[in-house]
C-alpha cells in the first residue's frame, strides 16, 4: 500500500509587528505568539539562524510551545551563503550544527539554504557543498564534533532525530543549467519552489518540496487568491499523495495576509485543527 506524504503550511517567522491585532489576537501577549502561530499553522520557518547562531535552550524552547507533529525549518546562516559563498565553510557549518538545532527534537524538519542573488552556478564549489552537508544523523553529529568548543559548548544530543533534510534557493540564472538540479538530486536536496515571475519552475529534486512561495508567478499578480491557494492545493496534493512530503511557507512581500494564506492553503487541502 502506497504512503502518502504530509503537507505543512506557514510562513518565514512569526515576530511581525502588524499581525498583532490581525492574525495575532488583541491583547496577545508576545512570548504566547509562536503557541498562538503553532496553533494555527503546521510550520515556521526560523530565520533568525540566518543572521547568527541560536543557543540550545531557545530552540528547545521554540519546539516546547509547539503542538506534536508541527516542525520547524532551519535557515542556513548568511556566513556560508552569503560571506563564505558556499566555499572553504567546513568549520562555520560544523559551528552552526553544533550550535543548537537538534534541540528541536522531532520538531526539526529540513535545513534550507538561501543563496545570495549574484551567486552563479560553479559545478566544482556546489558539488562540494552539498558533499558536506549532513543527511543522516550520524553524519550530522559527525561534522558536528568537528565545531569549535572554544565559542559554545556543542550540542551533540540527536535524540528523536532521524533523515536530515536539506532545500537549497539559488537565486542566479545560470542555475537554469539542468546540471545544478541533476547534482541537487544526486543528493536528494530540494530545490526551492519560489513561484515568481523570474523563477516559476516546479522541479522537484528530492523526495520532498519545499516552497517558499514569493508569487504568484504571474506578471499580473496582486497577492494570493482564492484561485491561487485552490490551484497550489490540487498540485500539492498530487505530491502529498504520489508519497512526498511538502513544507510551503508564505515569504511574499504582502506579509500581512501569509498566516491567512497558510491558513486557506492548509484548510483546502482538507487539513484541519483543534479551532477551526
Amino acid at each position: 500500500m502506497d504512503t502518502k506524504g504530509t503537507i505543512r503550511t506557514g510562513t518565514a517567522g512569526w515576530v511581525f509587528a502588524p499581525w498583532r491585532g490581525t492574525f495575532f489576537p488583541k491583547g496577545l501577549v508576545q512570548k504566547n505568539e509562536l503557541a498562538y502561530a503553532a496553533s494555527r499553522l503546521t510550520s515556521i520557518e526560523i530565520n533568525a539562524t540566518f543572521r547568527a547562531n541560536q543557543k540550545p535552550a531557545s530552540f528547545a524552547r521554540w519546539a516546547g510551545e509547539t503542538p506534536e507533529g508541527f516542525q520547524f525549518s532551519v535557515k542556513g546562516p548568511q556566513l556560508v551563503t552569503h560571506i563564505k559563498r558556499l566555499k572553504n565553510c567546513a568549520e562555520p557549518l560544523a559551528n552552526f550544527f553544533a550550535s543548537g538545532p537538534l534541540a528541536l527534537g522531532n520538531r526539526l524538519g529540513p535545513f534550507v539554504w538561501q543563496l545570495p542573488p549574484n551567486l552563479a552556478f560553479d559545478r566544482e564549489s556546489f558539488a562540494a557543498f552539498l558533499e558536506l552537508l549532513p543527511r543522516t544523523s550520524e553524519a550530522y553529529l559527525a561534522l558536528a564534533r568537528q565545531a569549535d568548543s572554544t565559542k559554545a559548548e556543542p550540542f551533540l544530543d540527536a535524540t528523536e532525530i532521524g533523515t536530515i533534510r536539506h532545500a537549497i534557493e539559488p537565486r542566479h540564472q545560470s542555475f537554469d543549467a539542468p546540471e545544478a538540479n541533476d547534482l541537487l538530486a544526486k543528493y536528494n536536496i530540494a530545490r526551492v519552489i519560489a513561484d515568481t515571475a523570474e523563477n516559476p519552475a516546479r522541479e522537484l529534486t528530492a523526495d520532498f518540496a519545499y516552497c517558499r512561495l514569493q508569487g504568484p508567478a504571474r506578471l499580473d499578480a496582486n497577492g494570493y487568491g482564492q484561485a491561487d491557494i485552490d490551484e497550489w492545493a490540487e498540485t500539492m496534493g498530487q505530491w502529498r499523495d504520489a508519497g512526498r512530503d511538502v513544507y510551503a511557507y508564505f515569504v511574499h512581500e504582502d506579509k500581512l495576509h501569509a498566516p491567512a494564506n497558510a491558513i486557506a492553503l492548509r484548510r483546502a487541502l482538507g487539513i484541519t485543527l483543534p479551532g477551526d
